[in-house]
């Protein structure tokens, strides 16, 4: 999965439409291989972002989780921890490259 698409579903707050929007357009970029269309297809790309918007509103409107609510600072903070440890193990593996 494109690492800028992020988990939408089971957030307190729920996401927002401009979340659900930044989702579609990355996954359309993804798929489509373009982040910037030629006017040809501009209009095409722009129907798809919307498109795939509203269905992310009604899937997330639809899903169901006995689960609690996850926080989103708290989930961000996880998410820069899990960033810190794998650049740590990435230096450490590169500076002993680097001493061979």
């Amino acid at each position: 999965m494109c690492r800028n698409i992020r988990t939408l579903f089971n957030f307190e707050p729920p996401a927002t439409p401009d979340e659900m929007r930044a989702a579609a357009l990355q996954y359309v970029r993804k798929i489509s291989g373009m982040t910037r269309p030629s006017r040809a297809n501009a209009a095409a790309m722009e129907r798809a972002v919307d498109e795939i918007s509203a269905i992310t509103a009604r899937l997330l409107g639809e899903l169901v989780t006995s689960a609690p609510a996850k926080d989103r600072d708290t989930e961000a903070q996880k998410a820069r921890e899990r960033w810190r440890k794998r650049a740590e193990r990435t230096n450490i593996q590169l500076r002993s490259r680097s001493a061979r």
